[in-house]
């Protein structure tokens, strides 16, 4: 099969895990990946469609939106002068929703050692590199 197909595979099989991991805490993965954005530091709105782009394509980033305003509709995430912050309690279930995602990360990469995980992603790195310059030919 080529990489492709198992690009694919592994991302429909990365989105089912994590949503189902993160289903105890009522998130999923669009808005985990806002919270652990966030958790790093605040950020504007346009920072956070540039940061995430990658997980909208498939709707444009209109449900991002739609994820963002569920999660300041929770009490989670809110707008501080001109940029989005995790309130206390974003911050407390990041943390809770960072220890899910982490001990599903180490289930999902049983038996993959350190080095064959890093060469993976650092293959699949610059082969998205390429392909992105290839494509703005």
């Amino acid at each position: 099969m080529p990489i492709g197909y198992w690009v694919r595979r592994l991302d429909a099989s990365l989105q089912a895990q994590l949503d189902s991991t993160l289903a105890g805490v009522h998130l999923s993965r669009r808005q985990w990946q806002v919270l652990n954005t966030l958790g790093s530091a605040p950020v504007t709105p346009a920072e956070m469609r540039d940061i995430l782009r990658p997980f909208n394509a498939a709707d444009g980033g209109g449900g991002q939106e739609r994820d963002l305003a569920a999660l300041v509709r929770r009490g989670l995430v809110l707008l501080l002068d001109g940029r989005l912050a995790l309130t206390e309690a974003g911050s407390a279930l990041h943390s809770e929703a960072t220890g899910l995602a982490e001990a599903a990360r180490r289930e999902l990469t049983a038996g993959i050692g350190a080095d064959e995980y890093a060469m993976a992603v650092s293959v699949l790195e610059r082969m998205s590199n390429n392909a992105d310059r290839l494509a703005s030919r």
